[in-house]
């Protein structure tokens, strides 16, 4: 019998508990199911990845479209999902509440809430740990101990001030949120500095300048990809679509190897 949601939520958090762990970034149900054959203990979506299978800018899914997209990856594997969640689709703490619900109603087991809107900016502290506590009353009351993440913009988005990241995550953590997040970090100092400061499992997003033993040290829970593999494989795709049209060159049309038996096909 595939694990009922209430079982894939346990899994989920029992993972914040141990060693630090990778949490790979699934743009579509065949990205899961390759992740899923990998070994990876849970998958997270990634806002950017799939508006681009829509064609699309990050930012300009819907929350039905997403709710849609998390149904999928739900059915595809057995893995726990957590869900980008942007800002909840709206400024209000309803928004966020109903954006955790609808998470919830279409399979996952997780999900993420910032404090950022692409039209305003960055929310004022009071407002987002207003939106972070509906959130999470959300989450407490649907009848299995859904992950609430909540993520301090800062650095993203032209403030790379860490006292202020610090200072959100912590207003975060008191509101209830069971996982912090501050995506934008560049270096161990700054990791470990957010660590310290906060008794909630965190979550660094890697890049290449990170290695897994600089996030862990430094006291990371929880490392995530955000887009990163989406680009590294249409990157790849555009590469070679790129030496098809210029040379005439097919080699690195090798076909998909264990992909093909990973997937199901």
């Amino acid at each position: 019998m595939p694990p009922t949601q209430d079982e894939k939520a346990g899994r989920f958090r029992a993972l914040h508990e141990g060693d630090a762990f990778i949490i790979p970034n699934a743009w579509d149900a065949g990205s899961a199911r390759v992740f899923a054959a990998l070994g990876f203990g849970a998958i997270a979506t990634t806002s950017s990845g799939f508006a681009f299978t829509l064609g699309r800018s990050d930012g300009a899914a819907t929350l039905d479209e997403v709710a849609e997209h998390v149904r999928a990856l739900d059915a595809a594997t057995d893995l726990p999902v957590s869900v980008d969640l942007e800002n909840g689709y709206g400024p209000a703490p309803e928004d966020a509440a109903r954006a955790i619900a609808r998470a919830a109603g279409a399979g996952a087991v997780g999900g993420s809430i910032e404090d950022y809107d692409p039209e305003t900016g960055l929310y004022a502290l009071d407002h987002a740990v207003e939106r972070i506590a509906a959130a999470v009353e959300t989450a407490r009351g649907l009848g299995f101990p859904f992950t609430v993440t909540a993520r301090a913009e800062n650095h993203i988005r032209g403030n790379p001030d860490l006292d202020d990241t610090i200072a959100r995550l912590q207003a975060f953590e008191g509101a209830g949120a069971d996982v912090l997040f501050a995506p934008g970090l560049r270096t161990g100092d700054e990791i470990r500095a957010i660590c310290a400061a906060v008794g909630k499992p965190v979550n660094v997003l890697a890049y290449a300048g990170l290695t897994m033993r600089d996030i862990a040290d430094a006291g990371g829970t929880r490392i995530s990809v955000g887009g990163g593999l989406t680009w590294v494989a249409i990157n790849a795709m555009a590469a070679a679509a790129g030496a098809m049209r210029d040379d005439g060159d097919f080699s690195a049309l090798t076909g998909p190897g264990p992909i093909r038996a990973w997937i199901g096909g």
